[in-house]
Order: C-alpha cells, then structure tokens, then sequence
C-alpha cells in the first residue's frame, strides 16, 4: 500500500522539466509548474541538465538508475496527451477526469482546460502533496479542479465520481497516463468498465506497457533495467496489454479502440520533425486513444 506520494511521480516530473527547459523550437511543450514537485535530489539533477556540457555528459544513473529511453517517452507521450486533450477540448468537451493523476498539471498549465470542469483521482498522500505545492504557487487551488482522493485498488470511481461533481451524462476526456501498468487486472477492468458506462462521445486516452515485457515472451530494450528500477522504488509493473488484444479488451467494455501507438508513431510525430529523431524510446510503453461505444 501506498504510503507517501508517489516515487515514479516524481521522476515523471522531473522528465517533463527537462523537456521543458528545452529550447522553444525544439521542446515538445512547457510545464513550468514541474519543478515545484522535485526533491533537493532532483532539483540538482535538473539544474545540471541545463548546461550544455555537464547536462550531455550526465550521469544519469545516479538520477534514475535506468537507460534513457523512458524519459524521451514521457516527453512524447506527454505532448501525445496534450494534443488529444487540446482537440477535445476544441471540440467542446467540458468534462475531463484524469486518473491517477500525480503531479500532471494539464488543468493548471492548459489555458483552455479552464473553461471546463477537471475531477483529478488519486491516492490521497500524492494529492495531498499536489494540493500544497499548487495552492502555494496559484494562491489558491483553482476553481475549476475538483480533487478526488482515491486508492484504485480499495476503492471505485463509482463510489466517488458523483460525490464530487461528476456528471455521468456530459461528454467526457480521460486521461490515464502511467497508471494502468501499476494496477492488478481487476482494478485496470474496473477503471475501463467505469469509462465505458460514460456519455456518449466521451474519450480515453491511456498509456501500457507491452504485457511480453511483464511475461518474458517478448525482449525489449532497457526492459530490465525499467523492472529493476521501479521495483526499487516500491512500485513495481503488475500488467499489461498485448497490442493485438487490446480490440476485444476494450470491445468488452464499451470501448473502440481508436488509435494505439508507440515509439514509431511518436519519433516521426514528434521527434523527426524537430531534428532529434535519434532520441531513445521505449519500444515496450504504448499509448491508445479509445471512444465509447454505441451502447452508452
């Protein structure tokens, strides 16, 4: 059981900081509220990323103890995200709900996301965490997030969705980035089952981890040093999807799959174009845009 905020949160974070303190032309998208969430640790380790020689040279496994490859993920997956949010939010969606939330600051950061109203769920000693630092930057926490403390594994987001707010019948985006790999099956096809049952033209966007990494039936680059890593930190991988499968998974549940993509997808997306398409990624991470099906 989760004791303290969370461990991988924070050196999510602290990938988007580095990303953000790209140069603009080059950078996949600006968080400036990411390094108010580091410890002294990785506050140093983010300012020594910034010189030009020392940041090339760094030795990063003093910082995370693994290979690159998922920090240039979390960068294009971030800007993946960001993008399918800015479009629904286009489109008029005026619900979103992120799962498992961490210290993602899309509904502080995304000037647009303000006219809608934001739910974030998560394990109470993050959030408490979250809401401290935020309420310290903004003054206050903004109006329209609505904070909603909740351990995937003990507890339902149909037990505290209506209690906050949630209003199952408004068109929904949900965002569950990094989260389903930390869960057990049943929790991962309650979360799912949850959103199936959502408005019609609701969306989720989620990230997985090739389940042949879990299972040894697939090799993928940095895969064992990603294992060893996470296991270190208390928070160990427990699923994953097989790609071919995820079709009927989703099916099953009230969902079409409606794109579903991984380090390909991204470096010609986001990477090429930019003139870093020689950046790791991680072969075994993916991503899947899903919509609900005709029966909600």
């Amino acid at each position: 059981m989760q004791r303290g905020s969370s461990r991988t949160a924070a050196l999510v974070t602290l990938y988007r900081a580095i990303e953000s303190s790209r140069p603009p032309a080059t950078r996949l998208f600006d968080d400036p509220f990411a390094p108010l969430f580091l410890g002294w640790r990785f506050r140093t380790a983010l300012r020594l990323s910034r010189l030009p020689v020392i940041g090339a040279a760094m030795p990063w496994s003093l910082v995370d103890g693994h290979w690159s490859g998922p920090r240039g993920t979390v960068a294009v997956r971030t800007r993946y995200i960001d993008d399918l949010l800015g479009e629904a939010l286009r489109q008029g969606v005026k619900q979103a709900v992120i799962l498992g939330a961490g210290f993602d600051c899309r509904a502080y950061r995304i000037r647009a996301i303000a006219q809608s109203r934001v739910f974030e769920a998560d394990h109470p000693a993050t959030q408490a965490q979250k809401k401290e630092i935020v309420s310290r930057r903004l003054g206050s926490l903004p109006s329209h997030v609505t904070y909603v403390p909740i351990d995937f594994t003990t507890g339902t987001l149909d037990a505290v969705m209506p209690a906050a707010g949630y209003r199952p019948g408004l068109p929904t985006f949900f965002v569950c980035e990094g989260v389903t790999h930390y869960l057990p099956a049943d929790t991962v096809d309650a979360v799912f089952r949850f959103v199936g049952r959502s408005a019609a033209r609701s969306q989720l966007v989620f990230t997985y981890i090739h389940r042949g990494m879990l299972d040894g039936s697939a090799r993928f680059v940095g895969a064992d040093n990603t294992l060893a890593t996470v296991r270190r930190a208390g928070e160990p991988y427990t699923f994953g999807f097989e790609p071919a499968e995820l079709p009927p998974y989703l099916a099953a549940r009230n969902l079409v799959l409606v794109e579903d993509v991984g380090a390909e997808a991204y470096r010609a997306r986001y990477l090429t174009p930019r003139g870093r398409g020689g950046e790791p990624l991680s072969e075994y991470q993916r991503a899947a845009l899903a919509k609900v099906g005709a029966s909600s």
